[in-house]
């Protein structure tokens, strides 16, 4: 029978960790109420056993929010609050989870925020790069509207999903940068260890050696002499790499060059698309105005030309352009994502059609991602042969020519 490891609330409000025995999720959490638990969070183990349920620690660690500490946090105070727990009850279950990491951290500050007087959107707008603009407006309209559990379960489904499309495209990714590596190491090892074998035969050939083994010697030389350069090239590469997202004039020249390739522009297009779609319809369904709702939903937006592209929207909308005919002047998102939203418009159901658009282009992501991939693995496997063989052919060519060289 497969073994869970679960984190729930006893009556008591405290949180509680362990594991249990059961054949399916379902089956735990029946298990786990009728023993006065209210479950959080399940999760089916594969490694060894763990200890029994014990209170989870008082504070969480610092460090940086990811989407998917927010996912998870969001999920959990949702189904505390749901449980009829009070906020500052939730918040304290959650600040005491060791295991939560930086969100521990941002429950415990929201805690003080909101025991001191503020609102739960207060609060989290005071912690910055930790909630997203559209999420901390979507909970100050739950706030206001009496329906802050419902709005919350609705971002821990869009924080969830988001979540699912970004480690499908990392996921998809580290087998052609494994094949980079692996192909990038077997070149400089053939340069550094294999070539130099054959410099003693060429000694006295001078230039009467073929250019290409001229080269491959060259070559194989530098490599020799100035090796350090290969990790500091990498190194200098990573550190331009972390400034360009930290800079926004980088960011704006990278993300410019982004949108001229052909093989990545289309894909971006569909990856924005997804993400402004979802969280517009997100804040539409919960009540938020529209040009508000955009302004918002713009700051989810990752590539900064197409944000950019977007900043129109929002005032042309208020002078009663609608949402689609300014979208598709903007030209930022595929020809079907605008047709769509216009369609929807004209129905009354925007944001029903926002969140059907991004389902769309999520699904199309992940194939476009695939097919991609399926092209770049082959095509890396090509370029390592032709690489490997010109290395080798133009040693034996030199090889070869050796026998007419006098004296050789």
């Amino acid at each position: 029978m497969p073994r869970f490891s679960y984190r729930a609330v006893n009556s008591a409000g405290e949180t509680v960790q362990g594991e249990m025995e059961a054949g399916d999720r379902d089956s735990l959490v029946r298990a786990l109420r009728d023993q006065g638990y209210m479950p959080v969070h399940t999760e089916k183990r594969t490694g060894p056993a763990r200890a029994a349920a014990k209170p989870a620690a008082r504070r969480g660690r610092q460090g940086r929010v990811t989407q998917q500490g927010l996912a998870l946090f969001t999920r959990e105070l949702a189904t505390l609050l749901g449980a009829g727990l009070p906020i500052d009850r939730a918040l304290t279950t959650l600040a005491g989870q060791d295991e939560a990491g930086a969100m521990a951290g941002v429950a415990q500050h929201l805690l003080e925020a909101v025991r001191g007087g503020a609102g739960l959107a207060d609060a989290m707008a005071r912690q910055p790069g930790a909630f997203p603009a559209f999420y901390v407006g979507l909970v100050r309209a739950g706030e206001a509207g009496g329906t802050l559990t419902e709005v919350l379960t609705n971002l821990a489904d869009t924080e969830e999903r988001a979540e699912s499309l970004r480690q499908d495209i990392r996921s998809a990714l580290t087998y052609p940068v494994l094949v980079l590596i692996a192909a990038g190491a077997a070149i400089v090892i053939l340069l550094v260890a294999v070539v130099p074998e054959f410099e003693p035969l060429f000694a006295n050939a001078g230039d009467a050696l073929p250019w290409s083994a001229r080269a491959v010697l060259a070559v194989s030389d530098a490599f020799r002499a100035y090796w350090w350069a290969l990790p500091a090239a990498v190194l200098a590469g990573a550190a331009l790499a972390v400034q360009a997202r930290r800079s926004p004039r980088l960011r704006a020249v990278r993300d410019t060059w982004a949108m001229r390739l052909p093989g990545t522009a289309p894909l971006i297009r569909k990856i924005e698309a997804a993400r402004f779609t979802r969280a517009l319809g997100t804040l539409l369904r919960n009540g938020v105005d529209a040009a508000t709702a955009i302004d918002m939903a713009v700051d989810t937006v990752g590539n900064t030309r197409l944000a950019a592209a977007l900043g129109s929207v929002a005032s042309r909308l208020r002078r009663g352009e609608g949402l689609a005919q300014p979208l598709a002047a903007a030209n930022a998102f595929p020809p079907l994502a605008t047709q769509l939203m216009e369609a929807g418009e004209q129905s009354g159901h925007l944001d029903r059609m926002l969140l059907t658009v991004a389902g769309i282009y999520d699904q199309e992501v992940r194939r476009d991602t695939q097919r991609l991939l399926q092209l770049l693995v082959p095509m890396v496997t090509l370029l390592l042969g032709v690489v490997v063989a010109a290395i080798m052919g133009a040693i034996l060519s030199a090889i070869l020519s050796s026998y007419q060289i006098p004296g050789a």
